[in-house]
């Protein structure tokens, strides 16, 4: 009931914090770790107590379901040669650098033991960089990058942890021979990773195409990230790779007649990942608060190491990103100047996976010096996290506007609007096809219709209105005239009846165009997003039988 109470607890401090946070245009993430830590400091408070076994499945899929949404498989085609680079060549030379320096620095660790500090702090958290970079407004061809970055590298630092773990509790010691089979096993866990990613996306579809229940589709939605998770970890794969492929999934292959379930679907996200990315953060700072605590003195004595390691992890990224340059020209046609490698610099934020795998460290399984050597893992573990995430969120909005680098969204504008104009081409072009060749409608009907799609509004203007059978002097009318107004009444619903039809293919066509247009090379996913929701909420608001029509 304790833990229960300090949940609930927390979900409300991270809404105090999204609201101040809007305010001061901070980071809500970065507050959240900064009140959970002084909440963590309340004397006879009882703390959060969470199995560290637990952290990385409870947290991980959701977040990385949430934030791979956001994208798609296009993307991944566009840039593959950026994220081998960063999620792999740069994740694992930070691990093998920092493993490197602590143990040259602390005669007392291991190889095995080094190397799962450097995979602690080796990769960025997508999660904390996209929580940081919508406030500060951050240019979305620089997020981008950071995007593809970020959804796997994780991968590669649990996986070079665990072959840390297994050579530090087995019998085998990490070589050359055991360093070639790391690589073997990686990217066989990674294939199998993808194949079930692949598995639970396609059921995902087929079961969601035959489930008319909205809610029940969007049930589906949550289940799917813990059952890619947990099925690839039990079968000695990647679950974050399992998470992002089935997020990629689901989008693929989208149909333009589940407007409601996009809907739903996509505000359930959007309030869970608000809500579990400030618990996250929110037990991050109980966490950090706690190490401090326990680990007294040593935190001073192992500060050096942990200086050294800060070092390396920002001095390894910098150089990264100025290696990246002509790899994402050649990908992207994009040049990147000083200032943008600098902000991509400033972006390696660490989060959720390094503080899940200093607790994962165990406490037991090793002997003599290597368990007194676990303190000075964790604090070096953490410190980076706090250099790397704290004082680069809160600063991430005075760099930009120092850089002149800060987004005014005006090339948002102009992606939405090339994509709403190609809607609205789509729809004219279907509706000229469907009803003005074959005159169906009038000719005031087509341009009423014309119209409403050519400023893409809410609601379907009426041209008609309420007749009645009295006449203004209360005198009834002669049958004649009944029989002329109910001949008039029949044509005009058939009138009305057409434009419906004619708004229903407009928009399918409309929608099918954005769907199409978003796993198109060079297109802004979210910018897609953005106008398909528009036309999504049109058919909502649309008359009931236009609605029926698609069920």
């Amino acid at each position: 009931m304790i833990n229960l109470a300090l949940v609930i607890g927390l979900l409300a401090v991270t809404v105090v914090c999204v609201a101040l946070g809007e305010r001061l245009r901070l980071p809500y993430p970065i507050l959240m770790l900064l009140a959970s830590s002084a909440i963590a400091c309340i004397p006879g408070l009882q703390h959060l107590e969470i199995d560290e076994d637990l952290i990385l499945p409870l947290f991980l899929p959701p977040l990385l379901f949430a934030t791979a949404q956001k994208t798609d498989w296009s993307v991944f085609r566009f840039r593959w040669r950026t994220l081998l680079f960063l999620a792999v060549g740069l994740t694992a030379t930070t691990a093998v650098l920092v493993a490197g320096a602590v143990f040259l620095l602390v005669p007392a660790v291991s190889i095995p033991l080094a190397l799962m500090v450097g995979a602690m702090v080796a990769p960025p958290d997508p999660v904390a960089v996209e929580a940081v970079a919508g406030p500060a407004r951050m240019p979305r061809r620089l997020l981008s990058i950071l995007q593809t970055e970020g959804l796997f590298n994780d991968a590669v630092a649990i996986v070079l942890f665990t072959a840390a773990l297994s050579a530090l509790t087995g019998p085998d010691t990490l070589g050359v021979g055991q360093g070639v089979g790391l690589v073997l096993n990686f990217f066989v866990g990674a294939a199998i990773a993808v194949a079930i990613g692949l598995v639970i996306g396609f059921l995902y579809r087929f079961a969601s195409h035959r489930v008319t229940t909205t809610a029940a589709r969007t049930a589906m939605s949550v289940v799917v990230p813990f059952a890619a998770y947990m099925l690839a970890e039990e079968l000695h794969a990647s679950g974050v790779i399992a998470v992002v492929v089935t997020a990629l999934e689901t989008r693929r292959r989208a149909r333009a007649e589940d407007s409601e379930a996009r809907i739903s679907r996509a505000t359930f996200w959007d309030v869970a990942n608000l809500l579990v990315t400030g618990l996250a953060f929110g037990l991050m700072g109980m966490q950090l608060r706690d190490i401090v605590a326990n680990e007294g003195a040593d935190v001073l004595r192992y500060l050096p190491v942990a200086a050294v390691a800060c070092v390396i992890v920002v001095a390894v990224r910098l150089v990264g990103m100025l290696l990246i340059k002509p790899i994402v020209r050649f990908d992207a046609g994009e040049v990147l100047s000083l200032k943008d490698s600098s902000v991509l610099t400033w972006c390696g934020m660490r989060g959720l996976a390094t503080l899940a795998l200093a607790l994962a460290i165990p406490t037991s399984g090793v002997s003599g010096a290597e368990a007194d050597a676990r303190n000075m893992m964790v604090i070096v573990a953490c410190s980076v996290l706090l250099v790397t995430l704290v004082p680069t969120g809160l600063g991430l909005g005075w760099l930009l506007r120092l850089l002149k680098l800060q987004d005014d969204g005006t090339v948002a504008d102009q992606e939405i609007a090339e994509l709403t104009h190609r809607a609205q081409r789509a729809a004219l072009g279907a509706i000229h096809e469907r009803f003005e060749e074959t005159g169906e409608l009038t000719e005031e009907q087509m341009r009423a219709v014309k119209k409403r799609f050519k400023g893409l509004r809410q609601e379907l203007d009426s041209t008609t209105q309420a007749m009645s059978a009295i006449n203004p002097d209360g005198s009834p009318v002669d049958p004649e005239a009944q029989k002329a107004l109910a001949a008039r009444r029949k044509k005009m619903k058939r009138g009305r009846e057409l434009m419906v039809a004619a708004q229903t293919v407009g928009l399918d066509a409309a929608r099918t165009e954005v769907l199409l247009a978003r796993s198109e090379p060079g297109i802004d996913p979210e910018a897609a997003d953005v106008v398909l929701r528009q036309l999504d909420l049109q058919m909502l608001a649309a008359p009931p039988r236009m609605r029926a029509r698609k069920h």
